[in-house]
């Protein structure tokens, strides 16, 4: 895992600028991986530009590799995790280059309300990075034990963004 990690941080640096965020009709796709405790596993995400500063888009995480729990091995539905969500996209607004944006955001799944700080690098016009924690804000059951902890927790993600 360390060797395709360095291998993809070495080709993404070889890239070029490109705009993080246009406004209205933008698109951004992220793959990625989230890290944390009791478990890692992929995001996929996607946003769309409403307006100048703005973005909702929906994200879906599926964790692979999780720790047992009491010697029971978590469900389908143990592991995943749906989400709309909300952004700021604040790039602009701190002029930042335009290959960069911050966007802090809300979002709603089905397991809690949260929010999340986020962070995209965009080498060419349509390929980059993102980094992005989240945390739960209000959970849905105020006594989360055993698998409901996977989805209820500070969450931090790496990986790859498109512009489409």
């Amino acid at each position: 895992m360390k060797k395709i990690s360095t291998i993809v941080a070495v080709v993404m640096v070889t890239f070029t600028n490109a705009q993080a965020y246009k406004g209205k009709g933008d698109i951004k796709a992220q793959v990625g991986m989230n890290i944390q405790d009791h478990g890692t596993g992929i995001n996929v995400s996607a946003d769309f530009g409403i307006g100048e500063n703005m973005s909702y888009g929906f994200a879906a995480s599926y964790l692979l590799s999780v720790d047992e729990v009491a010697g029971d091995k978590p469900n389908f539905d143990d592991r995943a995790d749906v989400k709309v969500r909300f952004n700021a996209n604040l790039g602009n607004v701190f002029k930042l280059d335009k290959a960069m944006d911050i966007y802090p955001g809300l979002n709603l799944g089905t397991r809690n309300f949260g929010a999340h700080l986020g962070f995209r690098y965009f080498f060419t016009e349509g390929f980059g990075v993102y980094t992005e924690a989240g945390v739960p804000l209000a959970r849905y059951d105020s006594n989360v034990q055993g698998f409901d902890e996977y989805n209820n927790q500070f969450v931090f993600q790496i990986g790859a963004s498109f512009n489409l």
